[in-house]
């Protein structure tokens, strides 16, 4: 049996509807790829996509479990206020909880799903007062929209999700200060990419910082640039990191495709 065959079986045995099963292998795939891509720090940070339904549910990893060891079902599905909803023979992670949560309590059609990280040039450019700088084509898909929540600490408290919601406002992506990245978007390809572009931004003004000095892109090449990603990215038919996707979708499978378990 090949594994997209014993993965609708495994849907179909556990009554999860065709929708929730898609979102769930999808976000199975993108912990898959940041394992990939060496983006997990160790099995923290998380990755959540808000459950379709009238119910205010989420998907997050399980608790303890390396990102390679992620599957569609052993994903953990809880609501807002931390109750597990199914997949109870796992816990998960407070601080991961405190955080996505924080998003997917504002009914934003904008905001279905979260990607938070703690990679090394994340946090690299997180520890700097300047943040992130017009430098590289990727930086540019973020000029004037890339918010910032300064550090207050370990992520435990409740009170910090209207100040997280506050200070992420419209943007899609979000540098929490001293500690990692964040990306917000309607659907995981969607915001799979936005992360993938602030990771690599990230990475390539670390490395430019380290060779020599930054040429900083003035104001109207920037928002050009931004722009033009903007319009590039819109004659895509089928929706923003679609395309892109599928096509690590397709790697994932070749490599071990058990995420669609």
């Amino acid at each position: 049996m090949n594994d997209r065959n014993q993965s609708l079986e495994i849907q179909l045995s556990s009554n999860i509807s065709e929708a929730e099963w898609a979102l769930r292998v999808q976000l199975a795939a993108a912990y898959r790829l940041v394992d990939y891509y060496g983006w997990s720090e160790q099995i923290y940070a998380h990755l959540t996509a808000r459950v379709p339904g009238a119910q205010n549910h989420f998907l997050i990893n399980p608790y303890g479990l390396n990102y390679e060891e992620i599957t569609a079902s052993n994903l953990v599905k809880i609501d807002v206020d931390g109750n597990v909803i199914s997949g109870g023979r796992h816990t998960v992670n407070y601080a991961g909880f405190v955080i996505h949560s924080a998003l997917h309590m504002v009914h934003s059609q904008d905001n279905h799903v979260a990607m938070h990280t703690h990679t090394r040039a994340g946090m690299a450019v997180a520890a700097l007062k300047e943040g992130l700088l017009n430098i590289s084509m990727f930086s540019t898909a973020f000029h004037n929209r890339l918010a910032y929540h300064d550090y207050e600490g370990a992520a435990l408290r409740l009170d910090e999700r209207e100040r997280i919601v506050k200070s992420l406002g419209t943007a899609r992506a979000m540098v929490l200060r001293n500690h990692g990245l964040l990306a917000v978007g309607r659907t995981v390809p969607e915001t799979f990419l936005r992360l993938y572009r602030l990771e690599r931004a990230c990475q390539v003004q670390v490395d430019a910082a380290a060779a020599g000095t930054l040429n900083v892109m003035p104001e109207p090449l920037a928002a050009q640039s931004a722009a033009d990603l903007d319009s590039f990215q819109d004659s895509h038919p089928d929706g923003e990191g679609v395309v892109e996707f599928e096509a690590l979708m397709r790697k994932l499978d070749r490599i071990d495709g058990s995420y669609r378990h």
